[in-house]
């Protein structure tokens, strides 16, 4: 969008600087759920990968920060794959680590690139709107909406995913 001489890397690098003085002062705000979610997840021994375009070594941090990172299996960052969401890379892999079909697979997300990347992938798609609900395009890709994850524990109520 804004031609070959943006110093995208320049500008990126800046916004993880940022990002980390936010943090370093205020935290990580998780999702509404988060903890529910994992602790349903975990009790019905139910794996757990992450997938998410932040470099792994940073997302493992951030993870273990919050106290998440003991309910995971698994995570594979945006650094381990050749294309980047929307493309289905990154929950081809993930599924990968886990062992499992894609098939057996939820994905849960909040944006529509990850949707796209998850349904890509093959994977049963969740999606919990952040900033942008789902639209006309990603509502046939989604086998479920949440407001929130600890609402989404339903969605394995009636299936084994």
């Amino acid at each position: 969008m804004f031609g070959e001489e943006f110093p995208y890397a320049e500008v990126r690098e800046h916004r993880t600087e940022l990002m980390d003085e936010y943090i370093a002062e205020y935290g990580i705000e998780t999702k509404k759920g988060l903890f529910e979610m994992l602790g349903y997840l975990r009790e019905n021994g139910i794996k757990i990968a992450v997938a998410t375009a932040t470099p792994k070594e940073r997302a493992v941090k951030r993870l273990e920060e919050i106290g998440a990172l003991r309910y995971i299996d698994a995570v594979v960052g945006g650094d381990m794959v050749q294309n980047g969401k929307p493309e289905p890379d990154i929950y081809l892999m993930a599924v990968s680590e886990l062992g499992l079909p894609p098939e057996n697979c939820a994905a849960f997300e909040d944006s529509p690139n990850g949707i796209k990347a998850a349904y890509s992938a093959g994977c049963h798609t969740v999606m919990i709107p952040d900033l942008t609900p789902p639209d006309d395009e990603i509502m046939p890709m989604l086998s479920a909406v949440y407001e929130s994850l600890d609402k989404a524990t339903a969605f394995f109520e009636d299936r084994r995913c």
